[in-house]
Formats: structure tokens, C-alpha cells, sequence
């Protein structure tokens, strides 16, 4: 039996936006579970563009932030994405982090109390007609939770493997195994023949969030302490040039996947069996950029 395809992150870059659509247009063509799109660029704009450029192929946001706009809005956009689309758009909301802030100019509350009375607030709304599934990043168990009682679905970005039992402990049973409730990670990927080259870029990908004291700790909790207080030694004496080499090769291996295409391909499936029902592939390459990455993972994954 071919092995299900999964779904694929997909950044509209500028200058690139109408190739992007052919792109999407060709990972309907070749069967792809989804395509996610990121909060760079627009995405609910980016979201607008797949609705009418494709014409069965489940999108979404992976994530909107929920500070970037009023609920208002951001239910009204929702509402004509799901209408549009004909039910395949999926509104993935979350709360971001200290960059995104920073960039927006707020200042955020507490994250719990915040992303559930947006969810309330926007399904307040009368004469907008129906809203999408709507599903919640989660790094941590307690918002990992917290989308089982108020969300259609959860979505990781960078999670671990190994802690991924524990991460999903936090769902019901009945959660775990609905169909209808999508479980989700954002999962970088490199497919190349030099591990060397590919476990570098990908370190470099990642230090951003090794950055970011909510992944720190998250990572900690995974079994990662010495990578992250390494990390954050470097951070406090001012040496961010050092911070790739705290990112083993073990931290690498269970965070991202790379490699020949047939270990892609298995790792994939090491994603799936541990609950991941929709592995989404964030393309990298060491060759070039997003469209290099995306043509080796058509070929890696070609039928």
C-alpha cells in the first residue's frame, strides 16, 4: 500500500506569490494531505489566494496570532474562508512569541486566558455564517489541554519525538483517535545525501526558537537540560555564534528530519506512529531555497 502523503508548510515569499499558487496547485495535482502557511507574509491573505487557486486540497494557518488583528475581523476572514473554500480551510490560531510582540507593538496577557476568550469572542459573532474547524498551536500540556476542551484540533511546531507520548497524555482518549480532530506538527525537514551539511542548516533554522524562553523550557521538560542551559549561558554571556553547536545531533534527530529520502520517509511514518496524524513538512535545502526544497521533496515523495 503507497505510503499516505503528508501535508507541507508553504511561505508566499515576496516576488514569488503567483508561483506559490502554482505550487499549491501542484501539490493538489500530486495528492499532498494539506498545505499550512505560516504567519510570514500575509497568511490569511496567502489562505484567500488557495481557496480559489485550488480546488480539494485542506489549507490552513499554521498559525494566525491572535494580537495581529481584532476578533472581529479575524472572524469575518475565517467565516468567507470556509465559505469559499467549500469546508477546507482550517483557522489555525495561537498566541506567538516575544518577536512577533515586539513587531506588533502589544503587550499580551496570560496565554490561556487570552486564547480562549478570542475563541469565545469570535464564535460570538451573528450573520457571518459558519466558522471553519478552528485548531490551537500547543507547545506545553496545559494548552495542549486546553485545545481538547475549546478547538477542533492541535498543532506543534519543532516538537520532540521522544516527548511526544507524554505532550499527547494531555488529550482524552477520544480526542487522540477522532478523526475529525486533526494533531498536527510542524516538522523541518532537509532531504540531501550530506547529513553534515543538512543537521547545519537545520541547526541554524532552529536557533530562533532555541532563542525563545517558551521553547527552552519546553525542550527542558523533553530531556534536553544540558542543551538548554548551554543555550542559555551563551545567550547571557553574549555569544549567539556559539549557540548551533549546543544543538546536538541527539536534540537534532528528534526535532526535524533529514537525510536521504527514504529516512525522510520513514521518519515520517516514526511521526505517525507516534500520534502525529498530520506531519507538516517545513522544506529546507542545502541546495537553495524554498523551490529547490520543495522539488526535492516532490522527488523524495514521487509515486
Amino acid at each position: 500500500m503507497p505510503q499516505a502523503l503528508p501535508a507541507v508548510s508553504l511561505v508566499a515569499v515576496p516576488g514569488r506569490r503567483r508561483q506559490t499558487l502554482d505550487i499549491a496547485r501542484e501539490l493538489e495535482r500530486r495528492g499532498f494531505a494539506g498545505i499550512y502557511v505560516p504567519s510570514r507574509f500575509g497568511n490569511m491573505a496567502q489562505c484567500t489566494a488557495l481557496a480559489l487557486a485550488t480546488e480539494h486540497i485542506p489549507f490552513g494557518t499554521a498559525i494566525a496570532p491572535i494580537y495581529a488583528g481584532t476578533p472581529e475581523d479575524f472572524a469575518y476572514n475565517a467565516a468567507y474562508l470556509h465559505e469559499v473554500s467549500g469546508g477546507r480551510f482550517r483557522f489555525g490560531i495561537g498566541i506567538a512569541h516575544a518577536p512577533t510582540y515586539r513587531r506588533l507593538g502589544i503587550t499580551p496577557g496570560k496565554p490561556l486566558s487570552d486564547i480562549r476568550a478570542f475563541v469565545e469572542k469570535i464564535r460570538s459573532y451573528e450573520g457571518i455564517g459558519p466558522l471553519p474547524p478552528i485548531v490551537l498551536a500547543a507547545l506545553r500540556k496545559r494548552m495542549v489541554a486546553l485545545a481538547a476542551e475549546i478547538s477542533d484540533g492541535v498543532v506543534f511546531a519543532n516538537a520532540s519525538l521522544s516527548h511526544m507520548p507524554q505532550s499527547l497524555a494531555a488529550l482524552p482518549a477520544r480526542k487522540r483517535s477522532d478523526p475529525n480532530f486533526p494533531i498536527a506538527n510542524m516538522l523541518p525537514v532537509c532531504i540531501s545525501e550530506d547529513l553534515g551539511a543538512a543537521k547545519a542548516l537545520l541547526g541554524r533554522r532552529l536557533v530562533h526558537y532555541a532563542l525563545l524562553p517558551n521553547y527552552r523550557a519546553y525542550w527542558k521538560e523533553a530531556g534536553y537540560i544540558d542543551e538548554m542551559v548551554a543555550v542559555e549561558k551563551a545567550v547571557a554571556e553574549n555569544r549567539p555564534d556559539d549557540i548551533p553547536k549546543y544543538l546536538t545531533d541527539r536534540w537534532l534527530a528528534d526535532n526535524t528530519l533529514f537525510g536521504p529520502a527514504a529516512k525522510v520517509r520513514d521518519g515520517v511514518e516514526a511521526w505517525r506512529a507516534a500520534g502525529i496524524s498530520t506531519p507538516v513538512l517545513v522544506p529546507n535545502s542545502v541546495a537553495g531555497n524554498q523551490i529547490t526544497a520543495l522539488q526535492e521533496l516532490f522527488a523524495a515523495f514521487a509515486g
